[in-house]
């Protein structure tokens, strides 16, 4: 196709764009495979009960996702989004067979590297190429749907995983399901995705924004805008990775059955998918800056009022705040970066933006894991519910 004949916006790339969706599904299924049952899986079948070892999968799998998602960014352009998409699926395939057969925690530690890697490319380049298809005008709404499909899949997995572990076991059952999303995800990526170079070049001829003169530090802080997205996301990862790790734990804890847990933890990620089907066209229309500082907000009220929660009712209304202020954050932070870059630059701005929010992973872990040493594990929700206080007053004062 000629560079001449490529038209950016939603419409005209309807297909390839239905297509990306598709596979994204099958990428947040991947990590809703671990989110409901691998702390139980840790206990029972491994008899791991220390915190610290328990959420080392959850430090790997962020640490690696970010670093994955940062060279996705620097190799974009030059090997290419598509072949970047097939090797991350390539590299899923040993995962649901290592969670069915592992034998030691180090396999599951293992298989969490690889799932770092695999989300690191496959989501960062269904990311760039949707913005790279829809161009300026649906960019919030383009990454809202991503976003949708990514997180009610991990929803909906995180859902039937606990449901079937409940039913028939912790393992195998539960996994068989990341089997499918790994063979309809590398076939689909192989024989129906198209490379997207082209929509950039297009692009490129009538954008006119200035180039960044460092992507990496312009986009982590110096750049009043690019930094304070960046700092947010980190945030806001930093309170999913211990809402991840740390929820199901506590809940526990407090008389939670695993039916219920599964639903409460469901809950959060599942209106945080589908409310950015609303929030995603919102950005594209709304101030941005308001819609983080909202966002952000909200989620540490929720945080911070769980620590007195006590009954299934409260934890349903707060895990659905929680997800309602992820759902207005979460796409408004890749459409705000891509407003600000040039299309040269997004992919690796985009990468940057994704090393330091997924590094927010890790740093929950480690954070929850420290204070374990110290106090009950239910305060660390009051902590990680302050920084995100704290982060939503420095977009308020920093953002312009």
């Amino acid at each position: 196709m000629e560079e001449k004949n490529i038209r950016l916006g939603l419409k005209e790339n309807w297909r390839q764009f239905t297509l990306l969706l598709i596979v994204n599904a099958f990428v947040g299924g991947m990590v809703g495979l671990e989110r409901t049952i691998l702390p139980k899986l840790a206990e029972e079948e491994f008899s791991i009960i220390a915190t610290s070892i328990v959420l080392s999968f959850i430090i790997v799998f962020g640490v690696v996702k970010a670093f994955t998602n940062y060279f996705t960014g620097v190799l974009a352009n030059s090997i290419g989004r598509k072949n970047l998409l097939i090797i991350g699926w390539l590299v899923a395939v040993p995962i649901p067979f290592i969670l069915i057969h592992a034998q030691h925690w180090n396999w599951i530690i293992f298989a969490n590297v690889l799932l770092g890697i695999n989300q690191g490319l496959t989501w960062s380049s269904t990311v760039v190429m949707k913005i790279d298809l829809v161009g300026e005008k649906h960019r919030g709404l383009a990454m809202g749907l991503n976003e949708s499909f990514g997180y009610f899949s991990i929803a909906l997995v995180a859902f039937t995983t606990g449901w079937i572990a409940s039913e028939y076991g912790l393992r195998p059952y539960p996994f068989y399901q990341g089997i499918g999303f790994v063979v309809l995800g590398l076939l689909i990526s192989i024989f129906f995705i198209k490379d997207t170079a082209k929509h950039v070049a297009a692009e490129t001829k009538i954008n006119g924004i200035e180039p960044l003169k460092n992507i990496f530090w312009d986009t982590t802080w110096k750049d009043n805008n690019l930094g304070s997205i960046s700092q947010a996301g980190f945030i806001n990862n930093l309170n999913d990775g211990m809402i991840w790790g740390v929820l199901p734990i506590i809940l526990a804890n407090r008389g939670f059955s695993l039916k219920n847990i599964a639903i409460i933890v469901a809950v959060y990620p599942a209106i945080w998918g589908i409310g950015q089907l609303v929030t995603g066209k919102l950005s594209d229309h709304y101030n941005k800056k308001m819609m983080l500082f909202i966002g952000m907000a909200l989620q540490g009220l929720a945080l911070i009022l769980m620590f007195w929660a006590t009954s299934l009712s409260q934890f349903l209304i707060l895990s659905s705040i929680l997800g309602i202020g992820t759902a207005i954050v979460y796409p408004t932070f890749l459409s705000a970066i891509a407003s600000f870059t040039h299309p040269k630059q997004r992919a690796q701005s985009i990468g940057v933006f994704r090393l330091w929010r997924d590094l927010g992973y890790a740093f929950g872990a480690l954070l929850t894991i420290s204070m374990a040493q110290f106090f009950e594990v239910d305060i660390t929700i009051i902590t990680i519910g302050i920084l995100t206080i704290i982060s939503s007053i420095i977009i308020k004062i920093r953002m312009t």
